[in-house]
């Protein structure tokens, strides 16, 4: 039986030590054996800007919130949840209001600020039918796995259960479970107003669109991608939080998404089974890719998508 590793993030930035901790195995439940055991987690004081540098080091879209002295989950932030702080939704009132729109001194402020309280969290012995019903049930991508004494022990992403089971899934179509309601914008699109159409729907990813002369035409034609992840790496890598000299950031989420957006994108056919988009997915780290017939987007199909279908089998 493999050990159960957590591990916590200090108040520096720096990773703490690991614990280990045996379990019988007649005391795990199945999710256990496809969920992730190595979690980094944060302290509640970690300010924001540092936990967008753990995400990306990490290459993590959420780290758990736990309490330093127990392992218990606090609290649960997301890339999402900073993209809305940025200026994507409601949490950006902590710049406009708490803080007078001094984006240098919201971004130093505790993650607790922004982090989701409500954390929806499963036993370490759930079955893989509870952990789909709430990932479906709560509309999220992960959920924190606990012990017996409320304490951090692993996570199960959308991702873990698509690849996991994905395979079941021979027969069935892309397009029977794609979404065709795509939200798409273009290269012109400044990194903030990107920011506002991803958080105010939901969307972890967005087509970028264009290039026509004939818009019906450009409204269809695929020219990149931007990701929540994508933004939060741009911002990092122009170390935006790091090097902010005044109080504004307007300069940098002014950035066209041109300069941002992959241009190599992956896509599939409508006819594409599910089983074999799982495999393009584990292959290339992603999540999400869009659907093209004869040249144009047709829809998009992501690891949520996957789990309603794994849902239904």
């Amino acid at each position: 039986m493999k050990d159960k590793k957590s591990i916590n993030v200090s108040k520096s930035g720096n990773r703490g030590s690991i614990e280990h901790q045996t379990k019988a195995p007649d005391k795990d439940g199945a999710i256990m054996s496809i969920a992730s055991t190595d979690v980094v987690s944060i302290p509640p004081s970690k300010s924001i800007k540092d936990t967008a540098k753990v995400m990306m080091e990490h290459k993590f879209r959420r780290l758990p919130v736990t309490d330093s002295g127990s392992g218990k989950v606090l609290g649960i932030v997301t890339v999402m949840d900073i993209m809305n702080f940025l200026g994507g939704g409601e949490k950006f009132n902590i710049i406009e209001k708490k803080y007078d729109d001094n984006f240098l001194a919201a971004i130093n402020v505790h993650v607790k600020e922004i982090m989701t309280t409500d954390v929806v969290t499963l036993s370490n012995k759930a079955s893989i039918d509870e952990t789909l019903k709430k990932m479906l049930d709560n509309q999220i991508g992960a959920i924190p796995i606990i012990d017996e004494n409320e304490k951090l022990v692993g996570i199960v992403t959308e991702r873990d259960v698509a690849l996991s089971m994905g395979s079941l899934l021979t027969d069935e179509e892309v397009q029977d479970y794609m979404s065709t309601k795509v939200f798409t914008t273009t290269p012109g699109t400044p990194v903030e107003g990107a920011c506002k159409i991803m958080v105010r729907n939901s969307l972890r990813r967005i087509p970028i669109v264009g290039g026509e002369a004939d818009i019906s035409k450009a409204s269809k034609k695929l020219l990149g991608m931007v990701t929540s992840t994508d933004v939060i790496r741009f911002l990092n890598n122009k170390n935006l939080f790091d090097n902010l000299k005044d109080n504004s950031a307007n300069e940098v989420l002014d950035t066209k998404l041109s300069e941002i957006m992959v241009t190599d994108i992956i896509t599939v056919s409508p006819t594409e089974k599910v089983g074999d988009l799982c495999l393009t997915f584990a292959d290339n780290n992603i999540g999400g890719v869009p659907v093209v017939k004869d040249d144009k987007i047709v829809g998009i199909i992501t690891e949520r998508d996957v789990i309603k279908a794994i849902k239904k089998f």
